[in-house]
Order: structure tokens, then sequence, then C-alpha cells
């Protein structure tokens, strides 16, 4: 066998990234980056000096759009506040984005999979990226615990069924 022959058969088989046949679901990981990212500390440097006893608050939220057919935006969206007593120590603000290529989900495995599964894929990226950010700020390593982001998409469909609901019951 020739050296040319054994190349062509060694080389790994390449994804199909064409278009999707009729029916076939396809998810693929475009990219993935920092859209956002801030950090303050507004009482810094006398905040290093309280005793380390932090109150830690964590607001999150994800949107998401279509930049073209099958391709999608979602945005993992993570504020954290951190205060000692009544004196903030820090707050740190992070926007982890991706872009996917999604096709063959019908509308409501596609909602699904932009509410539930690619923010369960961003969260850890935006987590390293605030606890980056909160260590070279001066401050203890931040360590946020999971998400369950399938338990938050099924509460976020039952509050819009609920209020799709009682905006009915009101007409």
């Amino acid at each position: 066998m020739s050296d040319n022959e054994n190349s062509e058969n060694n080389k790994p088989e390449k994804e199909n990234q064409g278009t999707p046949k009729e029916g076939e679901r396809r998810f693929l990981i475009q990219k993935i980056y920092v859209k956002d990212i801030s950090f303050e500390t507004p009482n810094s440097p006398m905040i290093f000096t309280e005793a380390w006893k932090p109150d830690v608050n964590m607001q999150m939220g994800n949107t998401a759009k279509v930049l073209s057919e099958g391709v999608h935006e979602v945005t993992l969206s993570l504020t954290v506040t951190v205060k000692l007593g009544e004196k903030t120590a820090y707050l740190a603000e992070a926007q982890q984005a991706g872009i996917f290529n999604i096709s063959g989900y019908d509308k409501k495995a596609l909602s699904a999979m932009l509410g539930s599964y690619c923010p369960n894929i961003l969260f850890p990226f935006a987590r390293e990226a605030l606890c980056d950010l909160v260590t070279r700020g001066g401050f203890p390593q931040l360590l946020l615990s999971p998400v369950n982001f399938d338990a938050l998409y099924m509460e976020y469909l039952q509050q819009s069924a609920k209020q799709a609901e009682d905006s009915e019951s009101k007409h």
C-alpha cells in the first residue's frame, strides 16, 4: 500500500456539517465567548480590612436570538453581589454567550434546547470567568454551585402557562 493510500485511510471522518437531511436533528457548538464582563469593588480598599463573612446573592438569566436559519446565539447572564453587612464587597457580572447550530427540532424541543441545554453548556464557562475575575480582584475564590437548568426551564414554562391562563380569564 502506498503512503498516499495509507494517509487517505487513516484520515478521521469529518463530521458532515452540510445541510441536514429532512427530519435529521443537528446540534453543533460554533463558538463560546465572553460577551460582557465587569467587576466593581465600590468599598475598596477598606473592605479588605473587614472580617470575611460574606452574604452572596446571585441573579441569573438567559436570552436567545436567531442569527440565521438554524443558527442561534444564547447568552447566559450572571450577576453576583457579595456584601459584608451593609457594605458591598464586590459586584461581578458576566455574559457568557455561545453560537449554536440547531436544526431538525420541533418548536417545543428547540425552545428546550435554547432555554435549558445551551445555558447548561455555558454555565461552567461563566462560572470560571467569574471565579477568575473575583480572585484577580483580591477576594477569596468564588465557588458557584451547579444549576439545574432543566428545573428552571420547567418552572419558566409553568409560570408562562399560568400567566396565559390568568390573562385569558381576565378577558
